[in-house]
């Protein structure tokens, strides 16, 4: 089921939920039962997890405002296995 958004003249906008791809250009507004038009809307990225609403706002502003590296990050140390018979593993 999807949910499509209409506009009533009178009433304002409302939303209608289908299967996908059976809604129609106009229907029935539910309370004044007068013709409504479909309006095409952004879906609801608002819903976004937390992270991925992170990332996209961080991709947003590198477009306009890209962060500067001014110097060569140091190595990173590669960690210790937590636990004495990891580092008996064969290593590739």
């Amino acid at each position: 089921m999807a949910t499509y958004e209409y506009r009533c003249r009178d009433c304002g906008r409302f939303e209608v939920r289908l299967p996908i791809g059976t809604a129609a250009a106009a229907c029935d507004c539910p309370e004044c039962h007068g013709p409504a038009s479909r309006v095409f809307s952004s879906p609801y990225l608002s819903q976004l997890s937390p992270a991925t609403a992170r990332a996209r706002s961080r991709e947003e502003q590198s477009r306009e405002a890209p962060e500067v590296v001014t110097s060569v990050p140091s190595p990173r140390r590669r960690q210790q296995p937590p636990h004495p018979a990891l580092q008996r593993l064969p290593r590739p």
